[in-house]
C-alpha cells in the first residue's frame, strides 16, 4: 500500500478534451452497434458460433463492470482501452492488469504526451529515420469526479515522476479498488498541460474523430508532425 495521502476530489468537466491514438486500431463492431450493452454477452455468444476470433477484436469485456459499459457510435474509442490490456503494457496509473483511458485537456498536451511515448518505442526498435506511424485525434467530453493531483502538493510528487511509475500505480490501484472514477493530474510532458486518467469508460462521452496525424522520427526523437488532411507539417520544439 502506498504511503501517499488520498488526493482530494474535484469535478472535472472538459468539453473538447483530446486523446490521440494509433490509427492501426479500427472501431470494434460490437461496441459501435446500437444494441444495449446489457445484451452484449448474448450477442457475443451468438457471434462466436460463426466467428471464433471475435474475442480478439473485443478483448476482455469482463474487465468493465456491466453497469459502466457504454455503446453506440464512437464508443470503441472509449471502451477499447479497458478491454485490451496487458501486463506488457503498463502505464503511469496501471500495472497493465486493468485499463485506463488517458485524455488531455488540449490538443497540444495530447500531442506532447504521445510523442514522448512514441519516441521511447522507436528508440527500442532501432528503426531508421522517416515518417513512421499514423495517429488519429479523438475529441471528447470528460465529466467525472476525480482525485486531483493538480494542486502542486509535494506529497504527490512521486506520482508525477517523469520516469518511475511505481508510486503512481500503487495509488491508482488503491483508489480504483475503492471505486474511484480516476485521477486528474498535471502533464509531465508539457508544462502547464493537464490530463486525466479515467478508470471507467462512462466518465467520458461524445467521442468524435478529428485530425489524422503522421509522426516523423529523426533517429533520436519525434521532430515533425504532419496533419495528414491538410499536409501541413509542424516542427516539434523541445521545451
Amino acid at each position: 500500500m502506498t504511503g501517499i495521502a488520498v488526493p482530494p476530489v474535484s469535478r472535472v468537466e472538459w468539453a473538447g478534451a483530446v486523446r490521440i491514438i494509433r490509427s492501426i486500431y479500427p472501431p470494434i463492431d460490437l461496441f459501435e452497434d446500437i444494441a444495449d450493452p446489457a445484451d452484449w454477452p448474448l450477442l457475443i455468444s451468438a457471434e462466436q458460433k460463426t466467428n471464433p476470433r471475435i474475442m480478439t477484436s473485443i478483448g476482455n469485456m469482463e474487465l468493465v463492470p456491466p453497469e459502466r459499459r457504454i455503446g453506440g457510435v464512437g464508443s470503441s474509442y472509449l471502451m477499447a482501452s479497458f478491454t485490451h490490456v496487458s501486463l506488457d503494457r503498463p502505464s503511469r496509473f496501471s500495472d497493465g492488469s486493468y485499463g485506463v483511458l488517458y485524455v488531455a485537456r488540449s490538443y497540444e498536451t495530447a500531442l506532447f504526451e504521445t510523442i514522448h511515448h512514441h519516441a521511447q518505442f522507436m528508440a527500442r526498435t532501432g528503426e531508421q529515420a522517416g515518417w513512421t506511424s499514423q495517429f488519429r485525434e479523438i475529441v471528447l467530453t470528460v465529466d467525472a469526479e476525480l482525485h486531483d493531483l493538480r494542486g502542486g502538493d509535494e506529497d504527490y510528487g512521486p506520482c508525477l515522476d517523469p520516469e518511475s511509475y511505481g508510486e503512481a500505480q500503487q495509488l491508482a490501484a488503491s483508489l480504483r479498488g475503492s471505486g474511484a472514477n480516476g485521477m486528474a493530474y498535471p502533464s509531465v510532458r508539457q508544462a502547464g498541460g493537464e490530463c486525466v486518467a479515467l478508470f471507467f469508460p462512462d466518465c467520458a462521452s461524445n467521442p468524435l474523430q478529428g485530425r489524422h496525424l503522421d509522426y516523423h522520427w529523426d533517429g533520436r526523437r519525434v521532430d515533425l508532425v504532419r496533419d495528414a488532411g491538410s499536409g501541413a507539417v509542424f516542427r516539434v520544439v523541445e521545451g
